[in-house]
């Protein structure tokens, strides 16, 4: 694969070739190929146990894999000092706020704990990012006070506080209503445009994936079954790819008891 990311782009492409991963035996990516350009929302698809989460594990440097490589804006990654060059940002799937902080506390803490602005700014940045995602108002609230979208919204402030190059979701959508799960869709685009950072989201959701995706895979047993735009993919042929896109839509709606 040939590098296409231009330097002068915030997000940076990331290469994929042919990595391979076992635990005790038993083979859970088995030769991913993919290519995730700058600046797009490349949606990481598939049933549970396909082995999409291990592949996140391994983007985000907390796996190593047995063979294959990965490369960002061209250069080999082998190594944590390496990955670390790269403003990376993690929105997880529960939020992952302390509950014991505050929303602006949470969002504020990575500067806060570095020491890497004066107080007035970090204030001025929290603000700021808070106001992107639209919770100004609860900056003084405590997690437990917010509900699950509030949450997910904060996590995205958070991770929008280092101009993050990367930005990786994972299971943005679990455990939400569908109205919920449309609009963090539509923030997760929002905040691609805002700030062009290259973006990963890892997902079983159908219709946010074929809703925000530039470009999307579809993986089962540790290999793709489907790669290209929403509408490529979901015109493929093939019929393991047809069962998981439309698994539930043959079913006959319950009729109402009378």
């Amino acid at each position: 694969m040939q590098n296409s990311c231009p330097t002068e782009n915030n997000g940076v492409c990331v290469q994929v070739i042919d990595l391979r991963k076992s635990f005790n035996g038993h083979q859970v990516l088995n030769g991913i190929n993919l290519e995730v350009r700058c600046g797009e929302i490349f949606v990481i698809m598939g049933p549970s146990g396909s082995g999409k989460s291990v592949l996140l594990k391994h983007l985000i440097g907390l796996e190593r894999s047995d063979s294959g490589t990965i490369r960002i804006a061209g250069n080999l990654i082998d190594s944590p000092e390496l990955l670390s060059k790269y403003r990376m940002a993690m929105v997880f799937q529960s939020g992952a706020l302390l509950s014991s902080l505050s929303v602006a506390q949470n969002v504020g803490l990575y500067l806060a704990e570095h020491r890497l602005k004066p107080r007035k700014e970090i204030d001025r940045i929290v603000a700021e990012k808070l106001a992107i995602v639209g919770l100004t108002d609860a900056a003084n609230q405590m997690p437990n006070e917010l509900s699950g979208g509030m949450k997910k919204r904060v996590a995205i402030a958070r991770a929008l506080v280092i101009e993050p190059q990367f930005i990786f979701y994972d299971e943005p959508t679990s455990e939400l209503d569908p109205l919920i799960s449309v609009t963090i869709g539509e923030e997760i685009v929002r905040m691609r445009d805002q700030t062009n950072a290259t973006t990963i989201v890892v997902t079983h959701d159908r219709d946010l994936a074929l809703g925000i995706a530039d470009r999307m895979a579809i993986i089962r047993s540790g290999e793709i079954l489907a790669l290209g735009t929403p509408e490529e993919v979901y015109r493929s042929e093939k019929t393991e790819v047809q069962e998981f896109l439309n698994a539930g839509l043959k079913r006959k709606p319950i009729e109402k008891a009378l």
